[in-house]
């Protein structure tokens, strides 16, 4: 699938009018459809686009500034392995040459059942707990060669399926907001933006 699905432009419409402008609202668009494909699409980024008047590029230009937006298909399970200095410190870079042997495919590398991609990453924000991995952007902490090779064949046997959702799945709870509890987009708001 490209475009959004029609039960996700419902779900986009209503994500929108909850910002006073709907570019604000690209974010969680990009989130979206990529948990509609589990990867960004250009189809993806022109709907999107059009949904909140700007230009695909704008969208691209959103979407490529984070990391965590992919542009090609990637494995079920995204395994990114920190190697910045306090995981580097405390064996990060074994524990990635670990997961690449285990693996059998190199960092930036899916395997070829397309369960796994492995990442190298700068920094998870899991400094005291180094070293530390995320699968599906949900921390590991303090991983050991053997916890990963234990999470490995959990997640391949399937038995890790209600902590780790496939990838592009940011929450199994979609957001609910009343639509007096939205910030800024009531009359007053939009006649601060309508003033501009």
């Amino acid at each position: 699938m490209a475009r959004l699905s029609e039960a996700n432009v419902l779900i986009a419409r209503e994500i929108i009018s909850r910002y006073p402008r709907p570019k604000s609202a690209l974010i969680p668009l990009l989130h979206l459809a990529q948990e509609q494909d589990g990867h960004i699409t250009t189809d993806a980024m022109a709907h999107l686009a059009e949904l909140v008047g700007v230009t695909p590029s704008e969208v691209y230009g959103t979407a490529s500034f984070y990391e965590m937006f992919k542009f090609e298909p990637v494995g079920r399970y995204c395994i990114t392995v920190c190697t910045n200095i306090s995981c580097q410190l405390l064996g990060g870079w074994e524990l990635l040459e670990h997961a690449e042997e285990r693996l059998g495919v190199k960092a930036g590398g899916t395997t070829a059942d397309g369960m796994f991609t492995l990442e190298d990453v700068e920094c998870i924000a899991a400094c005291t707990e180094a070293p530390a991995l995320q699968v599906n952007y949900r921390f590991r902490n303090q991983v050991t060669h053997e916890d990963f090779d234990a999470l490995v064949d959990d997640l391949a046997g399937g038995g890790l399926t209600d902590e780790f959702p496939p990838h592009g799945t940011l929450a199994r709870v979609r957001q609910k907001v009343a639509a007096d509890r939205w910030a800024n987009t009531g009359a007053e708001a939009q006649a601060k933006v309508d003033a501009r």
